[in-house]
């Protein structure tokens, strides 16, 4: 009996000094893990915390985290205000008032309305008549001057200088009492001749177109742009009268 508890009481003895020299580890992870902390890099910078301390670590964590993710209404500028939508601009003001064309034989005057009707001027386009006379010959002539007498009497003059063709004009007109002499198909023709009596002597010849009256038409557009006198142009491409003139 006495030998059991000598050599129980050996036994505890060399654990009591196993432990103590760390052979059989112990409570502290540092005593109990030296290989582990030796690989660690910069174990002196770990700082051991209490339980209190890392909960109010979290905390301030927890808490910092929350503002970050709510908007800062005091800080966030205001919304800017919406600009009013801009009125419509206003329609340029036409760039004539007012233009007239020459007029145009009755012919060119068709043609010209129909491509005319392509644009759809409507009231702002008007037709004029213009009376025209279309000239056929030119008369050369003595006015008319104290009647019946008044016409004898150039006529007597007439020969004395030489001039055999003429004869005094009648009827029911304002030439009645004239002396005509000569009529001629061209201005030209009928101004040789003026000359030609001038060296005579014979003074206050003239120069009457005569032919038929008719119409020509010429066209008047108002509030035109510059787009729409454009195409007017192109209309009356190839007519002479498509002139376009400032009017009132």
């Amino acid at each position: 009996m006495v030998k059991f508890v000598f050599w129980a009481l050996l036994a505890a003895n060399a654990l009591l000094f196993a432990y103590g020299r760390g052979v059989l580890g112990s409570a502290d992870g540092e005593l109990r893990e030296p290989a582990r902390l030796s690989k660690q890099l910069a174990p002196g910078k770990l700082v051991l915390l209490s339980g209190e301390q890392a909960q109010a670590l979290a905390d301030a964590a927890r808490t910092e985290n929350t503002e970050a993710a709510e908007p800062d209404s005091e800080a966030a500028p205001e919304s800017a205000p919406v600009p009013a939508p801009a009125a419509p601009a206003a329609p340029a003001a036409p760039a004539f008032a007012c233009l007239e064309t020459e007029a145009y034989p009755a012919g060119d005057a068709r043609r010209f309305e129909t491509r005319l009707a392509r644009l759809e001027l409507g009231a702002r386009q008007t037709r004029l008549a213009v009376p025209y006379q279309e000239v056929t010959s030119h008369l050369v002539y003595l006015a008319p001057n104290g009647g019946k007498e008044g016409a004898e009497r150039r006529v007597a003059d007439l020969r004395e200088r030489g001039v055999s063709d003429y004869f005094i004009m009648q009827g029911d007109s304002p030439m009645r009492w004239a002396v005509s002499l000569g009529a001629f198909k061209t201005e030209a023709s009928a101004r040789t001749l003026v000359a030609q009596l001038a060296k005579k002597g014979v003074q206050g010849v003239r120069v009457l177109p005569r032919g038929p009256q008719s119409n020509r038409f010429a066209y008047r557009f108002r509030d035109i742009d510059g787009a729409t006198r454009a195409r007017i142009i192109e209309a009356g491409r190839g007519m002479e009268a498509t002139v376009l003139h400032i009017c009132k």
